[in-house]
């Protein structure tokens, strides 16, 4: 009697636990939007969502404005935005950590370089289906910005910023050389003849540099580019070999033979950034950078008489150039899904490109945000604007730092004398030979 009463009593507790249990559940199932039949923003109750960024200065504040313009207009997903020190290429330690121990952020600003790598390696979450469903592809993006949110036919990030290189130049010192500073180089052979007339050396030491090709943001991805060369064929095999690859940096080799490697590695060597960068102080006429150089100049030479000009071509015609950027991506085990992907979607849009690219100063990728912000009219920006629907974006493969790297190692050896086609060839020998493993 006492046992069945026992079991009884026993009974009645485990149903009671069950149903709580039960209730659970289900309000979680119509309140989460991770889940199956989740909506994001359509349920009752607040989501909050953690979104990490490096972002500083006018990029937080930029966030920011673009956190609040998202909440405003979606009541129920709140973000929590965390700045995290150590998101950025070739520094996610702590990102990769997260998503290994089951704490990963629902959305990370992730530099799309890298998206390739992470997607291969199974940290990232394929976001096809949800671009699908809310009708984002391809349209809107310039061309170079969408391929590299893309690996393997699927979509693992979301656009955002991005920028683009061109020749800087300093128009009193073209003036000063008898050169026309409203008709810079077009082809590398008037390249060559302008940066000769502008080098002003004194023994082996140079009081005034035309040009270095591979200083500042001369890549050789750059002129690999620019003149007429590929990195990887459309069914995704190196060709750092390529033959125009090789003719650029045989020319590159070249043009550090005339002037003498080491006597411009001492010039170079002895020159800082920013203040003393040796664009801004005189010392260098042209220069391989980015639109950021705009601000700079503001900033520390505001008298500086400058403009910029389309990378050379050894014809003078089909100008290029290669464009880097940021991207938002849901890192592997985000835990809203939903939530996260309507914030993706948000901070990739016209509207949200707007918000972000008007305080941050940074080129949308879209094309007619770019217009609207008064980019085609400014008389700089305007150059890299005309450029961008055309540039590139470096090989989308999961060994990307390794080309890069392997890349830069040529060139430096190519300067020194070792023959560029035998350093192209290994550099396609080595990134092919870790892209099998």
């Amino acid at each position: 009697m006492k046992t069945m009463k026992k079991r009884t009593f026993l009974s009645v507790i485990f149903t009671l636990i069950l149903s709580v249990v039960l209730a659970s559940c289900s309000s979680n199932e119509t309140t989460d939007p991770s889940s199956s039949t989740g909506n994001a923003g359509k349920s009752g109750n607040k989501v909050t969502i953690t979104v990490w960024h490096a972002m500083t200065d006018l990029t937080a504040e930029a966030m920011d404005a673009v956190v609040k313009a998202f909440e405003a207009k979606n009541s129920n997903i709140k973000i929590n935005s965390v700045y995290i020190a150590q998101q950025g290429e070739g520094k996610n330690e702590k990102l990769l950590a997260a998503i290994a121990g089951g704490n990963a952020p629902d959305v990370a600003y992730f530099d799309r370089f890298e998206v390739a790598t992470w997607a291969a390696q199974g940290s990232l979450t394929d976001v096809s289906s949800y671009a699908a469903s809310s009708g984002v592809n391809a349209d809107k993006f310039y061309p170079f910005a969408w391929e590299e949110v893309n690996f393997e036919g699927k979509l693992y990030a979301m656009p955002t910023t991005t920028d683009a290189r061109l020749v800087f130049y300093n128009k009193d010192h073209f003036t000063a050389a008898g050169l026309d500073p409203e008709n810079p180089p077009k082809t590398i052979q008037q390249l060559e003849e302008a940066a000769e007339k502008l080098t002003i050396k004194d023994g082996k030491r140079f009081k005034q540099i035309g040009f270095i090709p591979w200083y500042g943001q001369g890549w050789f991805y750059s002129w690999g580019w620019s003149f007429g060369g590929e990195f990887m064929d459309t069914a995704g095999k190196v060709t750092a070999n390529n033959p125009k690859n090789v003719e650029a940096l045989t020319w590159i080799a070249n043009y550090a033979k005339k002037y003498n490697i080491e006597d411009i590695a001492s010039f170079t060597d002895s020159q800082g950034t920013t203040t003393m960068d040796p664009f801004f102080t005189g010392q260098l006429s042209m220069q391989v950078s980015g639109p950021w150089t705009v601000s700079q100049a503001e900033k520390f030479n505001p008298d500086m008489n400058y403009g910029v000009f389309s990378i050379p071509t050894p014809t003078g015609d089909n100008h290029t150039t290669w464009s880097g950027g940021w991207a938002t991506v849901m890192p592997k085990g985000s835990k809203k899904p939903e939530a996260a992907w309507e914030f993706m979607k948000f901070f990739s849009s016209e509207e949200g490109q707007e918000i972000f690219s008007e305080i941050s100063g940074d080129f949308s990728v879209i094309d007619t945000v770019n217009e609207k912000l008064g980019y085609k009219e400014h008389p700089v920006f305007k150059k890299f604007i005309e450029v961008l629907p055309v540039s590139n974006a470096r090989p989308v493969m999961t060994q990307g730092s390794l080309y890069w790297n392997e890349l830069a190692n040529a060139v430096d050896l190519a300067t020194r004398g070792e023959d560029p086609k035998t350093l192209l060839d290994k550099v396609n020998e080595n990134v092919s030979k870790a892209l099998k493993q």
